[in-house]
């Protein structure tokens, strides 16, 4: 399986150019299609969602991961296998927290380039190369150099900062949520949200936070937009009260 996490979007030509290249160098290979609004140019968001998503996914799943601000730039290509995943993109630190996080991650740099490389484009031309070939079974060592560490590399701790939000208007933030009390309020922009299970079980319009799908803490507004409700935008800090 091969899945593409990248903040292209989903009305531009970027993501069918990059499937189209897939289908040539990795044919009758499963492509999932997992996030494309990861937050524009934000390495860090994307680097927390990553991690957060990768855990649902089996062994041996690739991740083509693009969230590339220094395309075209002196920046590395990167390949890095953690928790029984490939994952191929920019060395930026959008690999740093799936690679920190496993003591056993393997990583290298990518020395290959194509003959033809667009300047704008390595996701297509280089990193969805690297990432077939993998797919396919075949590690492209030669086409790799091994390497110690990342060049770039996030703090692997919680990010108390909102990463992303979702088309609801829920906030996903950096926060792993496992620990929390659910008796803890959240602070955001000055306000205090209180835990609750799910939606269904909070009035509407109420605004809560609760342990989404993927493990991380989130706040939300039931049957509403917690991001209009609270003018929340990616990068808000968020702070977890600790109950009295």
């Amino acid at each position: 399986m091969i899945v593409l996490f990248s903040d292209f979007g989903a009305i531009d030509p970027y993501v069918g150019q990059v499937k189209a290249r897939l289908s040539v160098e990795a044919p009758g290979q499963l492509v999932v299609d997992l996030l494309h609004h990861s937050p524009d140019f934000n390495a860090h968001a994307g680097a927390h969602l990553l991690a957060a998503f990768a855990v649902g996914f089996p062994p041996g799943s690739v991740f083509l991961a693009v969230v590339d601000p220094g395309v075209g730039t002196a920046r590395a290509g990167a390949v890095v296998t953690a928790g029984g995943h490939w994952y191929v993109g920019p060395d930026n630190g959008l690999l740093s927290v799936v690679a920190g996080r496993d003591a056993q991650a393997k990583i290298w740099k990518i020395e290959w380039q194509p003959e033809s490389l667009s300047s704008t484009f390595h996701g297509r031309d280089l990193f969805a190369v690297i990432a077939a070939e993998i797919a396919r079974g075949e590690f492209p060592a030669h086409k790799l150099s091994p390497a110690k560490t990342l060049q770039v590399e996030f703090d692997i701790g919680d990010l108390a900062r909102i990463i992303y939000i979702d088309h609801y208007g829920n906030a996903f933030t950096g926060i792993r949520a496992t620990g929390i009390s659910p008796h803890s309020r959240v602070s955001v922009r000055g306000m205090e949200l209180i835990h609750g299970e799910t939606f269904g079980r909070l009035g509407r319009g109420q605004g809560f936070w609760f342990s989404n799908s993927v493990g991380l803490l989130e706040l939300a507004v039931n049957r509403g937009s917690a991001a209009s409700d609270f003018n929340l935008q990616v990068g808000d800090e968020v702070t977890v009260l600790k109950p009295n």
